[in-house]
């Protein structure tokens, strides 16, 4: 359109443009706490001269004025993908770290009610009888020494089993919490894909995918890949988790029973897709991170590492002790019996003081009820255990300051990601105040353009040609 009626085109046109600015800046300003929003931005398109010529005529306007041509997200593709990759590996780091600092915890080492504490008091007990061989008092102590070292095993072996179980509980927790989001993302992605067709605006819709994706990424740290429909496919252990519209299943495959309790076998994860006939589950083919990937690590590696140390210490230990005593000779002269029982594969938690009779704790190296305390010597002296459960706790103490010393780390760098991310997806409040203000102005400007044009057609229509 060209001609004096144009500049009311144009000047609306610009009215509502600077109208649509205003209302975006009005909605960043309310969501500047809104967790996962992204700023949005007004894209302006001017309206130029036709593209195609008129049969008898020619274009001779200054242009058609302006319309909105995009609402888009300040959001960058590549730094929400390393801020997913981030995410995943912090959470896997700080839920290790976490139950890690849980069991050191429960060792209770150095302190007073550990079991090295138990350990020396035992061998003090050994070494009192040997300076008191027919002591009732000192054979006494023996046995209940013996029997407080079993109990701090057992307590020992209680915390490391206990830790399990709580991480059992906590994957099936977890794995119920990623196949909701992995549901709630493939709904996502069939609303953007439907949206995109009927041409509505999908901005919050991509808001909510991102959440959801990040989400996963935390819970396993799936990576995540953009479809050329808007919407994200994810994978887990190198494992299809959603695609498109459709969500797979994560299950744990073994090593929990649905109680939580353990079936026995080591914890493998696997995804379910499909249904009745159809249904093909996949084992992962890699360890998954976040959170889900802690626990796991924590079951199959860790935990499992720790208790076999242990027991086997324990095992040597009562089996250096029974080796010492049977070679002795009670107080009656009779032959030592075994001091200690316990059940392999498990000896921390089996483990059992066999001797109840303190006249049956042997120490002398002479039959015939010779009061002698040479084995009491041997048997009081700190050996092989005391070694291997230094070696043991120490080894977990490296390994808890390691995983804070990596989370840490990793807190700093996600901290980073997640300021470039800010930096240009964050609602400025100073910036939208700006954007308001020169929408508004321009807003104005348009309408003065307006009032000066109806000025101009009111001269035209009304007094044009008027005579006195």
């Amino acid at each position: 359109m060209s001609g004096t009626l144009s500049s009311l085109n144009t000047a609306l046109s610009a009215i509502r443009y600077n109208r649509v600015a205003m209302d975006v800046a009005s909605n960043n300003v309310a969501n500047v706490s809104t967790e996962g929003y992204t700023r949005r931005r007004v894209v302006g398109e001017a309206e130029g001269a036709p593209q195609v010529a008129a049969l008898w005529s020619r274009y001779d306007g200054a242009g058609g004025g302006v319309r909105t041509g995009a609402i888009d997200r300040l959001s960058d593709s590549l730094i929400v993908a390393r801020a997913r990759t981030e995410h995943g590996s912090l959470a896997y780091l700080e839920s290790r770290a976490t139950s890690l600092a849980r069991l050191e915890s429960g060792v209770g080492e150095p302190g007073d009610s550990g079991v090295a504490a138990a350990l020396a008091d035992f061998r003090s007990a050994w070494q009192d009888v040997g300076n008191d061989p027919a002591g009732d008092a000192a054979r006494t102590q023996v046995l209940t020494r013996a029997a407080a070292l079993a109990d701090a095993f057992h307590a020992q072996a209680a915390n490391v089993e206990g830790e399990a179980s709580m991480q059992r509980l906590t994957m099936q927790g977890l794995v119920s919490e990623v196949n909701t989001a992995a549901a709630e993302l493939a709904e996502t992605n069939r609303a953007i894909a439907s949206a995109r067709l009927d041409g509505v605006d999908v901005n919050d819709m991509l808001d909510t995918r991102d959440r959801l994706a990040l989400n996963l990424a935390e819970l396993t740290g799936g990576v995540a890949t953009e479809r050329t429909d808007g919407g994200v496919d994810v994978t887990v252990g190198g494992v299809a988790l959603v695609t498109g519209r459709t969500a797979a299943q994560l299950t744990i495959a073994t090593g929990v029973n649905p109680d939580g309790t353990s079936d026995g076998l080591p914890v493998t994860l696997a995804v379910t897709s499909g249904s009745g006939a159809s249904q093909v589950t996949t084992p992962l083919t890699s360890t998954p991170r976040g959170e889900v990937g802690a626990s796991l690590d924590l079951l199959t590696t860790t935990l499992p590492a720790y208790a076999a140390g242990l027991d086997a210490l324990v095992a040597d230990f009562a089996d250096t002790i029974n080796t010492l005593h049977a070679g002795a000779y009670d107080l009656d002269g009779n032959p030592g019996a075994t001091f200690f029982t316990y059940t392999p594969g498990s000896a921390a938690s089996s483990l059992s003081l066999a001797v109840t009779d303190r006249r049956a704790v042997a120490v002398s190296a002479y039959p015939g009820g010779v009061l002698d305390a040479s084995v009491a010597d041997a048997l009081g002296t700190a050996g092989q255990a005391e070694h291997d459960y230094q070696s043991l706790v120490n080894g977990l103490g490296t390994e808890v300051a390691s995983s804070r010393r990596l989370a840490t780390t990793q807190s700093l760098l996600t901290a980073q990601v997640d300021s470039a991310h800010e930096q240009l997806a964050g609602v400025n409040l100073d910036e939208e105040m700006v954007s308001m203000l020169s929408a508004q102005r321009a807003y104005e400007a348009a309408a003065r353009v307006m009032t000066v044009v109806d000025s101009v057609l009111d001269t035209l229509i009304n007094r044009t040609g008027v005579t006195r």
